[in-house]
């Protein structure tokens, strides 16, 4: 099992032109780890606003009446990929793995694989 600090260490170094992650509570939208990111990108910041996005389509789901869970939320830039992963496993309730990756670098299907299987290491 990994602590916070390895799961997003092995995130960045693992998934090809992945360029930030955090572990994000998106109750308070506190990020409680991050990775990587630049003076022009702050992890903080992204990981903050992207609790509205889960946020919203939470609320729109539960007007629709759909069942189901999130497994991921994917925002496509020009030049990057934000993936947004849901914690479902133990003690991971309110809380998502956020992954920035170079677009013209990053396999976005393996990234999607990747940060599946940190997730089911990651001991919150």
């Amino acid at each position: 099992m990994a602590n916070t600090e390895t799961a997003l260490k092995e995130a960045l170094a693992s998934i090809e032109g992945a360029t930030g992650a955090a572990l994000v509570d998106y109750t308070s939208g506190m990020a409680l780890g991050t990775i990587g990111g630049s003076k022009t990108f702050d992890l903080n910041v992204a990981a903050a606003g992207n609790t509205d996005v889960i946020r919203a389509k939470i609320r729109t789901m539960e007007h629709l009446g759909l069942k189901a869970e999130i497994e991921d939320i994917l925002i496509t830039l020009t030049d990057q990929y934000h993936l947004i992963r849901l914690l479902t496993g133990r003690g991971g309730n309110g809380l998502f793995l956020y992954l920035v990756l170079d677009a013209k670098r990053a396999n976005l299907a393996m990234a999607r694989h990747q940060l599946k299987r940190i997730e089911e290491s990651l001991e919150v």
